[in-house]
Protein backbone atom coordinates (compact mmCIF):
# COMPACT_ATOMS: atom_id res chain seq x y z
CA UNK A 1 0.00 0.00 0.00
CA UNK A 2 1.35 3.50 -1.12
CA UNK A 3 2.30 5.71 2.06
CA UNK A 4 -0.19 8.95 2.50
CA UNK A 5 0.53 11.51 0.79
CA UNK A 6 0.46 15.05 2.43
CA UNK A 7 0.23 18.69 1.03
CA UNK A 8 3.71 19.79 0.94
CA UNK A 9 2.38 23.36 1.82
CA UNK A 10 0.27 22.29 4.45
CA UNK A 11 2.79 23.40 7.04
CA UNK A 12 2.52 27.29 6.38
CA UNK A 13 -0.72 27.11 7.69
CA UNK A 14 -0.06 24.81 10.92
CA UNK A 15 3.34 26.51 11.48
CA UNK A 16 1.25 29.86 11.81
CA UNK A 17 -1.56 27.93 13.09
CA UNK A 18 0.48 26.77 16.38
CA UNK A 19 2.46 29.80 17.06
CA UNK A 20 -1.75 31.00 17.36
CA UNK A 21 -2.37 28.77 20.22
CA UNK A 22 0.87 30.01 21.81
CA UNK A 23 -0.36 33.82 21.49
CA UNK A 24 -4.15 33.30 22.63
CA UNK A 25 -3.76 32.86 26.21
CA UNK A 26 -2.28 36.36 25.40
CA UNK A 27 -4.90 37.31 23.38
CA UNK A 28 -7.26 36.67 26.06
CA UNK A 29 -5.51 37.88 29.67
CA UNK A 30 -3.14 40.13 28.48
CA UNK A 31 0.57 40.28 27.47
CA UNK A 32 2.64 38.93 30.07
CA UNK A 33 5.09 41.20 31.85
CA UNK A 34 8.43 39.46 31.68
CA UNK A 35 11.78 39.96 32.95
CA UNK A 36 12.73 42.34 29.70
CA UNK A 37 9.12 43.08 29.33
CA UNK A 38 9.43 47.00 30.17
CA UNK A 39 13.00 47.89 28.26
CA UNK A 40 11.33 46.50 25.21
CA UNK A 41 7.84 47.94 25.29
CA UNK A 42 9.15 51.29 26.14
CA UNK A 43 12.32 50.92 23.11
CA UNK A 44 9.35 50.32 20.81
CA UNK A 45 7.27 53.58 21.75
CA UNK A 46 10.74 55.64 22.06
CA UNK A 47 11.62 54.47 18.14
CA UNK A 48 7.90 54.44 16.53
CA UNK A 49 7.65 58.22 17.63
CA UNK A 50 11.03 59.16 16.62
CA UNK A 51 10.15 56.94 13.12
CA UNK A 52 6.95 58.85 12.84
CA UNK A 53 9.17 62.31 12.82
CA UNK A 54 10.99 60.44 9.89
CA UNK A 55 13.96 60.15 12.05
CA UNK A 56 15.88 56.74 12.21
CA UNK A 57 16.48 56.44 16.16
CA UNK A 58 19.77 56.57 17.91
CA UNK A 59 19.56 58.19 21.07
CA UNK A 60 16.63 57.78 23.44
CA UNK A 61 14.96 60.34 24.74
CA UNK A 62 12.84 59.39 27.51
CA UNK A 63 15.17 57.52 29.77
CA UNK A 64 17.14 58.10 32.51
CA UNK A 65 14.33 60.93 33.85
CA UNK A 66 14.41 62.87 29.89
CA UNK A 67 18.32 63.00 30.21
CA UNK A 68 18.63 60.14 27.31
CA UNK A 69 20.72 57.68 26.65
CA UNK A 70 22.59 56.28 23.72
CA UNK A 71 20.33 53.01 23.39
CA UNK A 72 19.79 52.51 19.76
CA UNK A 73 23.28 52.62 19.10
CA UNK A 74 23.96 49.60 20.97
CA UNK A 75 21.08 47.70 20.78
CA UNK A 76 20.57 45.72 17.33
CA UNK A 77 17.88 47.04 15.79
CA UNK A 78 15.79 44.55 13.96
CA UNK A 79 13.35 43.79 16.99
CA UNK A 80 12.86 46.95 18.46
CA UNK A 81 11.77 48.19 14.42
CA UNK A 82 9.50 45.77 14.09
CA UNK A 83 8.05 46.29 17.74
CA UNK A 84 8.06 50.23 16.61
CA UNK A 85 6.35 49.43 13.58
CA UNK A 86 3.76 46.82 15.13
CA UNK A 87 2.81 49.51 17.43
CA UNK A 88 2.52 52.46 15.04
CA UNK A 89 0.14 49.84 13.06
CA UNK A 90 -1.99 48.22 15.75
CA UNK A 91 -3.00 49.20 19.28
CA UNK A 92 -0.28 48.99 21.63
CA UNK A 93 -1.71 46.91 24.01
CA UNK A 94 -1.68 44.60 20.44
CA UNK A 95 2.04 44.74 19.29
CA UNK A 96 3.92 42.68 22.28
CA UNK A 97 1.40 39.76 21.03
CA UNK A 98 1.78 39.99 17.02
CA UNK A 99 5.25 40.37 17.67
CA UNK A 100 5.15 37.16 19.35
CA UNK A 101 3.31 35.38 16.97
CA UNK A 102 5.39 36.78 13.93
CA UNK A 103 8.74 35.95 15.35
CA UNK A 104 7.32 32.45 16.48
CA UNK A 105 5.97 31.53 13.04
CA UNK A 106 9.10 32.68 11.80
CA UNK A 107 11.09 30.41 13.79
CA UNK A 108 8.56 27.63 12.92
CA UNK A 109 9.39 28.12 8.67
CA UNK A 110 12.86 28.83 9.23
CA UNK A 111 13.08 24.79 10.97
CA UNK A 112 10.74 24.04 8.75
CA UNK A 113 13.18 24.79 5.78
CA UNK A 114 16.23 23.44 7.21
CA UNK A 115 14.66 19.98 8.47
CA UNK A 116 12.43 19.71 4.61
CA UNK A 117 16.36 19.80 2.82
CA UNK A 118 16.56 16.30 3.77
CA UNK A 119 13.38 14.71 5.73
CA UNK A 120 9.57 14.01 4.34
CA UNK A 121 7.08 16.62 5.02
CA UNK A 122 5.47 14.68 7.87
CA UNK A 123 8.67 14.97 9.93
CA UNK A 124 10.01 18.80 8.98
CA UNK A 125 6.30 19.79 9.72
CA UNK A 126 6.22 18.35 13.27
CA UNK A 127 9.76 18.91 14.04
CA UNK A 128 8.95 23.21 12.88
CA UNK A 129 6.12 22.65 15.62
CA UNK A 130 8.37 21.07 18.52
CA UNK A 131 10.38 23.58 17.64
CA UNK A 132 8.57 26.86 18.20
CA UNK A 133 6.71 25.28 21.04
CA UNK A 134 9.97 23.93 22.96
CA UNK A 135 10.24 24.73 26.56
CA UNK A 136 13.11 27.09 25.82
CA UNK A 137 11.52 29.01 23.30
CA UNK A 138 7.86 29.75 25.63
CA UNK A 139 10.21 30.28 28.72
CA UNK A 140 11.96 33.37 26.63
CA UNK A 141 8.29 34.27 24.90
CA UNK A 142 6.71 34.27 28.78
CA UNK A 143 8.50 34.24 31.52
CA UNK A 144 11.54 36.54 29.99
CA UNK A 145 9.60 38.47 27.19
CA UNK A 146 13.14 38.46 25.81
CA UNK A 147 11.93 39.66 22.56
CA UNK A 148 14.97 40.22 20.48
CA UNK A 149 16.68 36.56 22.01
CA UNK A 150 12.67 35.71 20.33
CA UNK A 151 13.01 36.78 17.34
CA UNK A 152 16.93 35.27 17.19
CA UNK A 153 15.59 31.94 17.44
CA UNK A 154 14.27 32.00 13.73
CA UNK A 155 17.50 32.51 12.08
CA UNK A 156 19.34 30.12 14.20
CA UNK A 157 18.52 27.29 11.69
CA UNK A 158 19.14 28.82 8.60
CA UNK A 159 23.06 29.08 10.22
CA UNK A 160 23.06 25.29 10.69
CA UNK A 161 21.76 24.88 7.45
CA UNK A 162 24.00 26.83 5.54
CA UNK A 163 27.22 25.44 7.58
CA UNK A 164 25.79 21.84 6.96
CA UNK A 165 24.93 22.08 3.42
CA UNK A 166 26.87 19.67 1.16
CA UNK A 167 28.20 23.14 -0.87
CA UNK A 168 28.70 25.26 1.46
CA UNK A 169 28.86 28.88 0.23
CA UNK A 170 29.85 32.59 1.54
CA UNK A 171 26.13 34.33 1.11
CA UNK A 172 24.44 31.28 2.72
CA UNK A 173 26.61 32.28 6.10
CA UNK A 174 26.65 35.96 5.69
CA UNK A 175 22.84 35.42 5.82
CA UNK A 176 21.76 34.16 8.73
CA UNK A 177 25.26 35.78 10.54
CA UNK A 178 23.84 39.17 9.41
CA UNK A 179 20.49 38.82 10.68
CA UNK A 180 21.71 37.18 14.37
CA UNK A 181 23.64 40.32 14.92
CA UNK A 182 20.89 42.71 13.63
CA UNK A 183 18.63 41.13 16.50
CA UNK A 184 20.52 40.39 19.34
CA UNK A 185 24.49 40.38 20.26
CA UNK A 186 24.02 37.54 22.29
CA UNK A 187 22.55 35.44 19.49
CA UNK A 188 25.66 36.81 17.51
CA UNK A 189 27.98 35.68 19.51
CA UNK A 190 26.47 32.51 20.16
CA UNK A 191 26.05 32.02 16.12
CA UNK A 192 29.72 32.65 15.20
CA UNK A 193 31.15 30.30 18.07
CA UNK A 194 28.26 27.25 16.56
CA UNK A 195 29.47 28.60 13.15
CA UNK A 196 33.42 27.56 13.83
CA UNK A 197 32.50 24.39 15.90
CA UNK A 198 30.36 22.78 13.36
CA UNK A 199 32.85 24.49 10.56
CA UNK A 200 36.22 22.47 12.59
CA UNK A 201 33.99 19.18 12.25
CA UNK A 202 33.15 19.88 8.36
CA UNK A 203 36.94 20.81 7.77
CA UNK A 204 38.24 17.21 9.50
CA UNK A 205 35.35 15.28 7.72
CA UNK A 206 36.12 16.86 4.25
CA UNK A 207 38.92 15.46 1.68
CA UNK A 208 42.11 17.23 1.77
CA UNK A 209 41.68 18.85 -1.79
CA UNK A 210 38.61 20.63 -1.19
CA UNK A 211 39.08 21.97 2.53
CA UNK A 212 40.83 25.54 1.05
CA UNK A 213 38.13 26.28 -0.70
CA UNK A 214 35.27 24.69 2.26
CA UNK A 215 37.52 27.28 4.84
CA UNK A 216 37.45 30.34 2.53
CA UNK A 217 33.70 30.23 1.75
CA UNK A 218 33.10 29.48 5.24
CA UNK A 219 35.45 32.40 6.74
CA UNK A 220 34.63 34.59 3.56
CA UNK A 221 30.84 34.38 4.66
CA UNK A 222 31.56 35.27 8.19
CA UNK A 223 32.98 38.64 7.07
CA UNK A 224 30.62 39.07 4.64
CA UNK A 225 27.79 39.01 7.59
CA UNK A 226 29.78 40.72 9.87
CA UNK A 227 30.48 43.49 7.13
CA UNK A 228 27.27 44.10 5.70
CA UNK A 229 25.70 44.95 9.32
CA UNK A 230 28.88 47.48 9.83
CA UNK A 231 26.62 50.23 9.71
CA UNK A 232 25.59 49.10 12.96
CA UNK A 233 28.36 46.79 14.56
CA UNK A 234 31.05 49.47 14.24
CA UNK A 235 29.73 52.01 15.68
CA UNK A 236 28.56 49.96 18.62
CA UNK A 237 31.78 48.60 19.11
CA UNK A 238 33.82 51.91 18.69
CA UNK A 239 31.76 53.89 21.01
CA UNK A 240 31.56 51.20 23.92
CA UNK A 241 34.52 53.29 25.83
CA UNK A 242 31.69 55.93 25.84
CA UNK A 243 29.46 53.96 27.72
CA UNK A 244 29.53 52.00 30.61
CA UNK A 245 29.09 48.60 29.39
CA UNK A 246 30.72 46.71 32.46
CA UNK A 247 27.75 47.47 34.36
CA UNK A 248 25.88 44.22 31.79
CA UNK A 249 27.93 41.62 33.68
CA UNK A 250 27.88 42.98 37.70
CA UNK A 251 27.53 40.25 40.61
CA UNK A 252 24.36 38.07 39.48
CA UNK A 253 24.48 39.35 35.86
CA UNK A 254 28.11 36.78 35.68
CA UNK A 255 28.68 33.51 34.11
CA UNK A 256 29.82 32.35 37.24
CA UNK A 257 26.53 32.89 38.92
CA UNK A 258 24.36 31.52 36.60
CA UNK A 259 25.73 27.73 35.66
CA UNK A 260 23.16 24.96 36.08
CA UNK A 261 21.28 24.70 39.29
CA UNK A 262 23.58 27.70 41.21
CA UNK A 263 22.75 29.10 43.95
CA UNK A 264 23.71 32.90 44.95
CA UNK A 265 21.53 33.54 48.05
CA UNK A 266 19.03 36.14 45.70
CA UNK A 267 15.54 34.82 45.95
CA UNK A 268 13.96 35.56 42.62
CA UNK A 269 17.36 34.74 40.86
CA UNK A 270 17.81 32.22 41.92
CA UNK A 271 14.07 31.11 40.95
CA UNK A 272 14.70 31.78 37.37
CA UNK A 273 18.15 29.84 37.29
CA UNK A 274 16.31 26.85 38.67
CA UNK A 275 13.50 27.10 35.93
CA UNK A 276 16.02 27.48 32.92
CA UNK A 277 18.23 24.69 34.58
CA UNK A 278 15.63 22.09 34.78
CA UNK A 279 14.58 23.70 30.80
CA UNK A 280 18.10 22.70 30.19
CA UNK A 281 18.22 19.25 31.12
CA UNK A 282 14.78 18.46 29.65
CA UNK A 283 15.96 20.16 26.27
CA UNK A 284 19.24 17.81 26.63
CA UNK A 285 17.44 15.10 27.50
CA UNK A 286 15.34 15.51 24.72
CA UNK A 287 18.25 16.40 21.65
CA UNK A 288 19.98 13.09 23.27
CA UNK A 289 17.07 10.89 22.22
CA UNK A 290 15.96 12.95 19.57
CA UNK A 291 19.77 11.84 18.13
CA UNK A 292 19.56 8.63 18.82
CA UNK A 293 16.13 7.65 17.38
CA UNK A 294 17.84 9.67 14.21
CA UNK A 295 20.85 7.21 14.18
CA UNK A 296 18.30 4.51 14.63
CA UNK A 297 15.72 5.28 12.31
CA UNK A 298 16.35 3.57 8.62
CA UNK A 299 16.91 6.23 5.68
CA UNK A 300 13.43 6.93 4.08
CA UNK A 301 13.59 7.71 0.24
CA UNK A 302 11.46 10.75 -0.88
CA UNK A 303 9.39 10.08 -4.10
CA UNK A 304 9.35 14.33 -4.89
CA UNK A 305 13.11 14.09 -4.79
CA UNK A 306 15.71 12.63 -7.33
CA UNK A 307 19.46 11.75 -6.38
CA UNK A 308 20.89 14.86 -7.81
CA UNK A 309 18.66 16.99 -5.08
CA UNK A 310 21.17 19.46 -3.04
CA UNK A 311 20.89 17.48 0.25
CA UNK A 312 22.22 18.69 3.52
CA UNK A 313 26.06 17.30 4.39
CA UNK A 314 25.45 14.20 6.42
CA UNK A 315 21.96 13.86 4.63
CA UNK A 316 23.38 10.82 2.42
CA UNK A 317 25.13 9.46 6.03
CA UNK A 318 23.58 10.53 9.51
CA UNK A 319 23.77 14.23 11.48
CA UNK A 320 24.34 12.96 14.80
CA UNK A 321 27.95 12.80 14.95
CA UNK A 322 27.83 16.49 14.56
CA UNK A 323 24.89 17.82 16.37
CA UNK A 324 25.76 14.55 19.00
CA UNK A 325 29.23 16.88 19.36
CA UNK A 326 27.68 19.92 19.60
CA UNK A 327 24.80 19.03 22.12
CA UNK A 328 27.99 17.78 24.14
CA UNK A 329 29.58 20.70 24.32
CA UNK A 330 26.72 22.87 24.72
CA UNK A 331 26.35 20.41 27.92
CA UNK A 332 29.37 20.87 29.39
CA UNK A 333 29.43 24.66 28.59
CA UNK A 334 26.06 24.69 30.77
CA UNK A 335 28.64 23.20 34.01
CA UNK A 336 31.11 25.30 36.39
CA UNK A 337 33.87 23.28 34.50
CA UNK A 338 33.81 25.29 31.79
CA UNK A 339 33.64 28.27 33.49
CA UNK A 340 37.65 29.47 32.09
CA UNK A 341 36.09 29.33 28.68
CA UNK A 342 33.74 31.51 29.49
CA UNK A 343 36.18 34.15 31.01
CA UNK A 344 38.43 33.79 28.53
CA UNK A 345 36.83 33.28 24.99
CA UNK A 346 36.29 36.66 23.31
CA UNK A 347 32.68 38.10 24.19
CA UNK A 348 31.37 35.01 25.78
CA UNK A 349 31.04 36.51 29.29
CA UNK A 350 28.91 39.23 27.93
CA UNK A 351 26.51 36.37 27.38
CA UNK A 352 25.60 36.81 31.39
CA UNK A 353 23.63 32.87 31.66
CA UNK A 354 25.10 30.29 29.72
CA UNK A 355 21.58 28.56 29.13
CA UNK A 356 21.00 30.95 26.60
CA UNK A 357 23.24 28.43 24.84
CA UNK A 358 20.06 26.51 24.45
CA UNK A 359 19.04 28.96 21.57
CA UNK A 360 21.51 26.42 19.49
CA UNK A 361 20.50 23.39 21.37
CA UNK A 362 16.47 24.18 20.78
CA UNK A 363 17.39 24.15 16.37
CA UNK A 364 19.78 21.12 17.12
CA UNK A 365 16.54 19.30 18.69
CA UNK A 366 14.68 20.32 15.78
CA UNK A 367 16.78 18.68 13.53
CA UNK A 368 17.53 15.81 15.23
CA UNK A 369 13.68 15.67 15.62
CA UNK A 370 13.16 15.69 12.32
CA UNK A 371 15.41 12.95 11.12
CA UNK A 372 13.96 10.95 14.12
CA UNK A 373 10.66 10.99 12.95
CA UNK A 374 11.07 10.67 9.22
CA UNK A 375 9.53 7.48 8.55
CA UNK A 376 6.28 9.03 10.16
CA UNK A 377 3.59 9.42 7.24
CA UNK A 378 0.60 11.53 8.26
CA UNK A 379 -2.27 12.45 5.91
CA UNK A 380 -3.30 16.01 5.88
CA UNK A 381 -6.33 15.80 8.53
CA UNK A 382 -4.61 13.39 10.58
CA UNK A 383 -1.01 15.62 10.73
CA UNK A 384 -3.28 18.78 11.34
CA UNK A 385 -4.45 16.95 14.31
CA UNK A 386 -1.35 16.16 15.34
CA UNK A 387 0.76 18.98 15.07
CA UNK A 388 -1.96 21.38 17.11
CA UNK A 389 -2.89 18.84 19.67
CA UNK A 390 0.69 18.41 20.36
CA UNK A 391 1.50 22.03 20.33
CA UNK A 392 -1.72 22.59 22.89
CA UNK A 393 0.45 19.87 25.21
CA UNK A 394 3.26 21.99 25.13
CA UNK A 395 1.90 25.44 25.01
CA UNK A 396 -0.68 25.85 27.61
CA UNK A 397 1.35 24.33 30.54
CA UNK A 398 4.12 26.34 29.89
CA UNK A 399 1.68 29.73 29.86
CA UNK A 400 0.42 28.21 33.17
CA UNK A 401 3.96 28.11 34.81
CA UNK A 402 6.17 31.15 32.57
CA UNK A 403 3.04 33.45 32.09
CA UNK A 404 4.31 37.11 34.08
CA UNK A 405 1.29 38.64 36.15
CA UNK A 406 1.41 42.46 34.96
CA UNK A 407 1.10 45.14 38.11
CA UNK A 408 -1.07 48.23 37.32
CA UNK A 409 1.64 50.02 36.58
CA UNK A 410 3.41 47.44 34.21
CA UNK A 411 0.56 47.23 31.70
CA UNK A 412 0.91 48.37 28.22
CA UNK A 413 -1.77 51.43 28.60
CA UNK A 414 0.15 52.25 31.83
CA UNK A 415 3.44 52.20 29.90
CA UNK A 416 1.94 54.20 27.19
CA UNK A 417 0.52 56.71 29.85
CA UNK A 418 4.39 57.03 31.37
CA UNK A 419 6.38 57.35 28.01
CA UNK A 420 3.80 60.27 27.26
CA UNK A 421 3.77 62.30 30.71
CA UNK A 422 6.92 64.61 31.58
CA UNK A 423 8.20 61.87 34.13
CA UNK A 424 10.83 59.55 32.22
CA UNK A 425 11.62 56.36 32.63
CA UNK A 426 14.55 54.78 34.31
CA UNK A 427 18.04 54.78 32.98
CA UNK A 428 19.79 51.47 31.50
CA UNK A 429 22.75 51.25 32.89
CA UNK A 430 24.82 49.50 30.76
CA UNK A 431 24.40 52.19 27.88
CA UNK A 432 24.89 55.26 30.31
CA UNK A 433 27.50 57.89 29.23
CA UNK A 434 30.55 57.34 30.82
CA UNK A 435 31.04 58.72 33.56
CA UNK A 436 28.17 59.89 34.74
CA UNK A 437 26.43 58.72 37.59
CA UNK A 438 22.83 56.91 37.87
CA UNK A 439 22.80 57.98 41.54
CA UNK A 440 23.08 61.45 41.53
CA UNK A 441 20.53 62.01 38.88
CA UNK A 442 17.76 63.35 40.60
CA UNK A 443 14.26 61.89 38.61
CA UNK A 444 12.33 65.64 38.22
CA UNK A 445 14.95 67.45 36.58
CA UNK A 446 13.40 70.47 34.75
CA UNK A 447 14.12 71.04 31.04
CA UNK A 448 17.04 72.94 31.70
CA UNK A 449 18.44 75.65 34.47
CA UNK A 450 21.40 78.30 35.07
CA UNK A 451 23.54 78.32 37.58
CA UNK A 452 26.26 80.90 38.44
CA UNK A 453 29.87 79.41 37.59
CA UNK A 454 31.05 78.84 41.17
CA UNK A 455 27.87 76.73 41.92
CA UNK A 456 27.97 74.95 38.50
CA UNK A 457 27.71 71.56 40.09
CA UNK A 458 24.40 72.33 42.33
CA UNK A 459 20.66 71.10 41.67
CA UNK A 460 17.74 73.03 40.75
CA UNK A 461 15.31 74.39 43.10
CA UNK A 462 12.35 74.44 40.86
CA UNK A 463 11.51 70.81 39.75
CA UNK A 464 9.31 70.51 37.18
CA UNK A 465 10.47 67.83 35.15
CA UNK A 466 10.76 67.42 31.13
CA UNK A 467 13.06 67.14 29.07
CA UNK A 468 15.71 69.41 27.48
CA UNK A 469 14.83 71.79 24.57
CA UNK A 470 17.25 71.30 21.48
CA UNK A 471 17.20 75.31 20.53
CA UNK A 472 17.01 77.64 23.09
CA UNK A 473 17.47 81.59 23.47
CA UNK A 474 18.88 83.63 26.51
CA UNK A 475 20.11 87.29 27.26
CA UNK A 476 22.41 87.08 30.56
CA UNK A 477 23.22 89.95 31.96
CA UNK A 478 26.15 87.97 33.72
CA UNK A 479 28.22 84.81 33.25
CA UNK A 480 26.50 81.90 33.89
CA UNK A 481 26.16 77.69 33.41
CA UNK A 482 23.18 76.65 31.11
CA UNK A 483 22.67 72.72 32.39
CA UNK A 484 20.25 70.90 30.16
CA UNK A 485 18.29 67.72 31.22
CA UNK A 486 19.82 65.81 28.76
CA UNK A 487 23.50 63.43 28.86
CA UNK A 488 26.52 64.24 27.19
CA UNK A 489 27.54 62.02 24.73
CA UNK A 490 29.80 62.91 21.99
CA UNK A 491 27.09 62.49 18.94
CA UNK A 492 25.82 66.02 20.22
CA UNK A 493 26.99 69.13 18.12
CA UNK A 494 26.49 72.60 20.42
CA UNK A 495 26.89 75.83 18.56
CA UNK A 496 25.90 79.46 20.21
CA UNK A 497 25.40 82.11 17.95
CA UNK A 498 25.65 79.84 15.11
CA UNK A 499 29.38 78.81 16.09
CA UNK A 500 30.68 75.03 17.39
CA UNK A 501 30.43 75.83 21.22
CA UNK A 502 33.11 73.25 22.95
CA UNK A 503 32.98 74.12 26.29
CA UNK A 504 31.56 71.62 28.91
CA UNK A 505 31.33 71.87 32.86
CA UNK A 506 31.40 67.92 34.02
CA UNK A 507 28.62 67.30 36.37
CA UNK A 508 28.90 63.94 38.57
CA UNK A 509 25.20 63.16 36.75
CA UNK A 510 26.40 63.40 33.38
CA UNK A 511 23.90 65.95 32.47
CA UNK A 512 25.62 68.66 29.39
CA UNK A 513 26.24 72.17 31.25
CA UNK A 514 27.58 75.02 29.00
CA UNK A 515 29.23 77.72 31.02
CA UNK A 516 27.88 81.12 28.82
CA UNK A 517 29.63 84.24 28.51
CA UNK A 518 26.89 87.75 29.48
CA UNK A 519 24.96 88.52 26.64
CA UNK A 520 22.30 87.00 24.05
CA UNK A 521 22.88 83.37 23.37
CA UNK A 522 21.31 81.35 20.79
CA UNK A 523 21.97 77.43 21.73
CA UNK A 524 21.35 74.72 19.41
CA UNK A 525 21.88 70.89 20.52
CA UNK A 526 21.95 68.43 17.33
CA UNK A 527 22.57 65.01 17.33
CA UNK A 528 25.60 64.47 14.63
CA UNK A 529 24.88 62.96 11.03
CA UNK A 530 26.40 60.09 9.97
CA UNK A 531 29.53 61.91 8.03
CA UNK A 532 30.70 63.80 11.32
CA UNK A 533 31.04 61.16 13.12
CA UNK A 534 33.82 58.46 12.06
CA UNK A 535 32.86 55.24 12.85
CA UNK A 536 29.17 55.36 11.38
CA UNK A 537 30.14 57.08 8.18
CA UNK A 538 32.94 54.31 8.23
CA UNK A 539 30.51 51.71 9.07
CA UNK A 540 27.86 52.72 6.53
CA UNK A 541 30.74 52.52 3.74
CA UNK A 542 31.47 49.42 4.35
CA UNK A 543 27.86 48.03 4.82
CA UNK A 544 27.08 49.55 1.16
CA UNK A 545 30.06 48.02 -0.46
CA UNK A 546 29.49 44.33 1.42
CA UNK A 547 26.13 43.95 0.66
CA UNK A 548 26.78 44.78 -2.92
CA UNK A 549 29.37 41.90 -3.03
CA UNK A 550 26.97 40.12 -1.13
CA UNK A 551 23.99 40.89 -4.31
CA UNK A 552 26.69 39.65 -6.46
CA UNK A 553 27.47 36.59 -5.24
CA UNK A 554 23.95 35.72 -4.75
CA UNK A 555 23.41 35.92 -8.25
CA UNK A 556 26.40 33.84 -9.34
CA UNK A 557 26.03 31.25 -6.65
CA UNK A 558 26.40 27.78 -8.07
CA UNK A 559 22.67 25.90 -8.49
CA UNK A 560 23.75 22.71 -6.33
CA UNK A 561 24.18 24.94 -3.52
CA UNK A 562 20.67 26.34 -3.43
CA UNK A 563 18.62 25.27 -0.85
CA UNK A 564 15.90 22.96 -1.65
CA UNK A 565 11.84 24.95 -1.04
Amino acid sequence: MPAPRTNPRLHLALIPLAALVAVLPLILHGCSCGHDFDFHILSWMEAGQQLLHGHMPQWADTPAWNAGEPRFVFYPPLSWLIGALLGLLLPWKFAPIAYTWLALTASGLALHRLARVYAGPTAATLAAILYLANPYMLFTAYERTAYAELLAAAWMPLLLQAILAEEVTAPAIALPVALLWLTNAPAGVMGCYALAFLGAIRLAQTPAGRRLKLAANGCGGLMLGLCSIAFYLLPAAAEQKYVQVAMAVIPGMRIADNTLFHITGDGPHDDVLHTASVIAVILLAAAILSLAFSWLAPKVRHPERSEGSPYLFFARSNPAFALGALTGTIALLLTPIALPVWQHAPKLAFLQFPWRILAILAAVFGLAAAKALNPLRLKPLSLTAVALAGAAALILPAYRNFAQPCDPADTVEARLALFHSPAGTDPTDEYTPAPADNDSLKHADPPYWLLPPQAAYAQPVQTAPGPAPRQLTLNLPQPETLVLNLRAYPSWRVTRNGQIFPARVERADGLLALPLPAGPSSILVKEAKPWQMPDRAVGDAISVVSLALFALYRGRRPAASRAVA
